[in-house]
């Protein structure tokens, strides 16, 4: 084993984005963990996931509201395993891996991770720049033009526009990423509100009572009512897989377990409970005054017709999507990217290669990303990323007992997770299995049943394919 000096020189060498934080820099209380949750669930993107699901399963609020809740606990639970280990070394995931993925192997867990974080940063960036437009419409009247690939010049105005706010918020560093996210979190929720107000007017008082028609579901039966209530708890738990997967990127800024669980607890169910009630009457009070189910608010400001709300609106919209992306998005990428190199890709380096992809990726989804359908999407990627998850944490608890060699994870050329040429053929294996059957029970007919299930599947399947190869 390295001694203390050697360890700190070679942890030094792997730049800020990837050392093991120190006991001064454990500073997150529970409240800290707890807006990472209020940020990561408000975003225009989640809340149109959360409005796609109370209408395209067509399953009763009740119904969706239970499968919201209980796949918020699950995640909870699942974040708290993943976590751990975070909390008690202070290393980040791509470190993390390196125990069951190898030191070289890591490379594949945390680039995945990247990707995934860089697809979902290029969209929200998509989805904030839909609030500036709409901004920008609503105070000089102009309409934007002809579209090119999805968006007219005003739409790709306000995209860039706000994909260089992000650089240079994230610009800041790491220090001022807490304040952002526990100034952030509220805001989106005064907005919201906000919305539900303006559609109760309108509606002269009749929004609760029209709410409960349109989502009652009269026709649904027990077999409609559980095959939805399982689409929308899958759906939702692999919106969040990415986040379960890399949750120690944040968990070792706690200042305890303690902080870390109770932080998850509050922060999560709580969050999703008034986020997705705030969306179903949103959504429901649209349809009862618009005559339509609008799943973008921005596009509820803009018929609400009011270049007040249209500010605030913008202001709030930017805010929580900055607030997602720099806890889903791009703590993750920059932590995945800087891992293919260490020594070269520091965390701004990381961070301006991360943008850049951002830049391609939420430009093209318009014509793209959106074609596959927001469900599809979403299990997918979630469906992908879960193998590794069952691998992470059967690694950590059943093969290692949580206890972690932190020198050994940080020696890229030798020591006891080197595994000989730095991959662990075991894992890749296991999540080689495991990532084709579940992201195969997303897209192949014969399967589609298991679709609703498809990242507890690749969890499993994945933790037990490793287990048994490691017996």
């Amino acid at each position: 084993m390295q001694d203390k000096a050697a360890l700190e020189t070679q942890v030094t060498g792997e730049q800020d984005a990837l050392r093991p934080v120190t006991s001064n820099e454990k500073t997150w209380g529970w409240f800290g963990i707890f807006n990472v949750w209020a940020n990561d669930v408000q975003s225009l993107f989640g809340y149109s996931l959360v409005a796609s699901l109370f209408i395209s399963f067509g399953v009763s609020g009740w119904t969706a509201f239970t499968a919201l809740v209980l796949s918020g606990l699950f995640v909870v639970y699942m974040v708290n395993l993943s976590g751990a280990a975070g909390e008690k070394y202070g290393i980040p995931y791509p470190v993390f891996a390196r125990a069951s993925m190898g030191t070289a192997g890591s490379k594949l867990p945390a680039i995945l991770r990247a990707i995934v974080a860089v697809f979902w940063y290029g969209v929200q960036v998509y989805f904030a720049s839909t609030a500036l437009a709409l901004l920008i419409h609503a105070v000089t009247g102009t309409s934007g033009g002809t579209e090119i690939m999805g968006l007219t010049a005003i739409g790709w105005l306000s995209f860039l526009i706000v994909w260089a706010i992000h650089i240079y918020v994230f610009w800041q560093g790491m220090g001022w990423v807490e304040k952002f996210l526990n100034f952030a979190g509220p805001f989106v929720y005064a907005v919201m509100i906000a919305l539900v107000v303006v559609l109760w007017v309108k509606s002269d008082g009749q929004l609760l009572s029209s709410a409960q028609t349109i989502f009652a579901n009269p026709e649904g039966t027990w077999g409609t009512e559980f095959t939805g209530f399982v689409a929308i708890f899958g759906t939702m738990v692999a919106y969040f897989a990415a986040v379960m997967i890399n949750f120690s990127d944040f968990s070792r800024y706690a200042k305890d377990k303690s902080a870390m669980t109770r932080g998850n607890f509050w922060g999560l169910p709580f969050n999703m409970i008034l986020f997705s009630a705030l969306a179903l009457l949103t959504t429901a009070g649209a349809a009862v005054v618009y005559g339509e189910a609008i799943i973008n608010p921005t596009e509820i400001v803009e018929k609400a017709d009011s270049v007040v709300l249209s500010v605030i609106a913008a202001i709030t919209f930017l805010a929580a999507t900055m607030g997602i992306n720099l806890v889903a998005n791009f703590i993750p990428a920059v932590n995945g990217i800087s891992n293919l190199s260490p020594n070269k890709i520091s965390f701004r380096k990381a961070g301006l290669i991360t943008s850049a992809f951002a830049l391609i990726i939420g430009g093209f989804w318009v014509s793209i990303i959106s074609q596959i359908g927001i469900s599809g999407f979403v299990n997918t990627l979630g469906a992908m990323m879960a193998p590794l998850f069952g691998i992470l944490v059967v690694d950590y608890y059943i093969v290692r007992k949580q206890q972690l060699n932190v020198a050994d994870l940080y020696n890229t050329e030798g020591g006891e997770y080197h595994y000989g040429n730095g991959w662990h053929d075991n894992a890749l294996i296991a999540f080689g299995i495991a990532a084709i059957f579940s992201v195969a029970t997303v897209w192949v007919p014969f399967l589609s049943e298991l679709a609703g299930y498809a990242w507890i599947i690749g969890a499993g399947l994945g933790g037990l394919i490793y287990h048994f190869r490691c017996k």
